[in-house]
């Protein structure tokens, strides 16, 4: 007797709805809240301006170091203490840092919620920062950064942002700092790079089931103690993109893989062309089935992948294209990489592509949007960008109306092959030759 299951096949496109955004001053800072009716879970997130951006120069990664800190103790509780807090909610603090923000963030059942935000709250006011927690949470990032290090990529991506931005500037050194930026942290630098950012009142992004939520309370709780005035939102940075291309290598002898990242300068995120410039770099390289991807690794098997997109922050941009091959091949791959740059900047997109593109991206939407935490990351880019309250209600429908003129227009823009620098760490004695050899650009190499 044979058991024959057949595949269920795929049910109705559910609707797209993003939550209506509610916004409410308290306590000297704003709560910015999504609705979710019958959910049980919630999330809150405390959105504070003190991203890397404004890290000193040379002091690189001291947000890091605070928010690992933030768990080992508090004015009130030790370590111990205020661990054994957050489990009798069921809850763990949840931090990021980026370019733009720092962010702490718990989610619990929605009755724990302002509880939950107390303890938050506490941590992010009044950690204890005790000296020895300080230097011990220091060395154990300088051994993690120095361990990531040891690897291909982080070399080639900091030599990248040097060369576009100026490794004399904040936004052309690594966002989480290096081993040597780490290790030159005080406990003077961790506790006033806090003093300084993470006691002023900020934003709390709230999304859950309103009706049983007190969203006064909430921010009460998420803005005690906090103290100063909103930072004003600094205007973006004018980065031109150069008119010739350049080729740096980083040496490093005996590999036998070449790692490859391809940029030039972009604009930010609240740019008016965002959507466009995002479906056409997915045509380029942000999906399996981009040209990037079906030349590079199905057509001439150099790779396992190969991705380009536009990564965009609130004050600048850059397009990154990113990939590892054979030391072999090195200089063909990027010869073809270029020239799929340049094929689509001047040819731009055909409907074929751009319908996957279009059906690809905004699928993701409602894969993306289904948690209470992806929600209030979605409430993040609002508040962080300066964009509408209904951004992400007609986000779909933008992408999904988006011609190839539009995109194609697009794609001449904002890539621009011409004024690409080409990083590639790599053997540099076996490669050298060969890279000259194509043409692309000057060639240097960069030293650490």
């Amino acid at each position: 007797m044979k058991l024959i299951a057949d595949r269920p096949g795929p049910g109705p496109a559910r609707p797209y709805r993003f939550p209506t955004v509610v916004r409410r001053a308290v306590a000297g800072g704003e709560v910015v809240a999504a609705d979710l009716p019958g959910h049980n879970l919630a999330v809150a997130v405390l959105l504070l301006d003190a991203g890397a951006i404004h890290e000193p120069v040379d002091r690189e990664g001291v947000a890091g170091v605070v928010a690992k800190a933030l768990e080992e103790g508090t004015a009130r509780r030790d370590a111990s203490g205020y661990a054994l807090a957050l489990e009798a909610l069921g809850t763990e603090l949840s931090v990021e840092v980026d370019w733009d923000s720092f962010r702490v963030g718990v989610q619990v059942p929605v009755d724990r919620l302002l509880p939950a935000v107390e303890l938050l709250a506490e941590a992010v006011r009044t950690p204890r920062l005790d000296p020895a927690d300080v230097t011990r949470v220091r060395d154990d990032e300088v051994t993690a950064l120095r361990m990531y290090w040891a690897n291909p990529g982080p070399r080639a991506d900091a030599v990248l942002r040097a060369d576009l931005f100026g490794a004399e500037h904040r936004h052309g050194r690594p966002m989480d700092g290096d081993p040597d930026s780490v290790a030159r942290l005080g406990v003077d630098d961790v506790t006033g790079f806090h003093g300084a950012w993470l006691t002023r009142p900020g934003t709390l992004l709230v999304a859950g089931d309103l009706n049983r939520l007190d969203l006064t309370a909430l921010g009460e709780a998420a803005f005690a103690g906090a103290a100063g005035a909103p930072v004003p939102a600094d205007p973006p940075l004018n980065v031109p993109v150069r008119a010739e291309r350049r080729v740096i290598l980083v040496d490093r002898p005996g590999s036998v893989q070449s790692t490859l990242r391809l940029g030039h300068p972009a604009p930010h995120r609240s740019h008016p062309d965002y959507v466009p410039m995002t479906l056409a770099a997915t045509v380029l390289g942000g999906a399996f089935t981009s040209r990037l991807n079906h030349l590079i690794r199905e057509v001439r098997g150099y790779t396992y992948g190969i991705r380009a997109d536009f990564g965009l922050s609130r004050r600048f941009g850059r397009l990154l294209v990113s990939s590892g091959v054979q030391t072999a091949v090195t200089a063909p791959a990027l010869v073809d990489a270029v020239g799929e740059i340049s094929r689509t900047q001047s040819g731009g997109v055909t409907e074929e592509e751009l319908a996957v593109a279009r059906s690809w991206r905004a699928g993701q939407l409602s894969v993306e949007s289904q948690t209470p935490r992806a929600i209030a990351g979605a409430l993040a880019t609002i508040v962080v960008h300066g964009l509408p309250d209904d951004y992400h209600a007609r986000l779909r429908e933008r992408l999904l109306a988006a011609s190839v003129d539009e995109v194609s227009a697009a794609a001449t823009t904002h890539l621009r092959p011409e004024g690409l620098t080409l990083v590639i760490e790599g053997d540099a004695a076996v490669i050298r030759d060969d890279l000259v050899a194509t043409g692309l650009g000057a060639v240097s190499e960069a030293r650490f």
